[in-house]
């Protein structure tokens, strides 16, 4: 079983950058898709991003344009670059294996947190 370990998670002010970092323990490839999630304090946990592994990527509607899925396929490793940060995109942000429909298809880790305030 292929683990994931995200990390890169911190303090931001608000219009800053972050870079979240999925680190792999196999081969990114031997999954359908990988997706960012997000779930912020009493609020449902949702799909940020994800990127499918002939590299097609899908971003929620309040993250387009803002924030940017890609991987290393040497390394093993998809990233999420976050720009234009904004306060409520505070929430831990988790990197998980999806299926071909984008559903959670593996075990979910500790996340990183990520806040953004002034």
């Amino acid at each position: 079983q292929v683990q994931l370990v995200e990390s890169g998670g911190g303090l931001v002010q608000p219009g800053g950058s972050l870079r979240l970092s999925c680190a792999a323990s196999g081969s990114i490839f031997s999954f359908n898709a990988i997706g960012w999630y997000r779930q912020a304090p009493e609020k449902q946990r949702e799909l940020v991003a994800a990127i499918s592994r002939a590299g097609k990527t899908n971003y929620a509607d309040s993250v387009q344009g803002r924030f940017t899925v890609s991987r290393d396929n040497a390394k093993n490793i998809v990233y999420l670059q976050m720009n234009s940060l904004k306060p409520e995109d505070t929430a831990v942000y988790y990197c998980i294996p999806a299926d071909w429909s984008l559903r959670p298809a593996g075990s979910w880790g500790q996340g990183t947190q990520v806040t953004v305030s002034s």
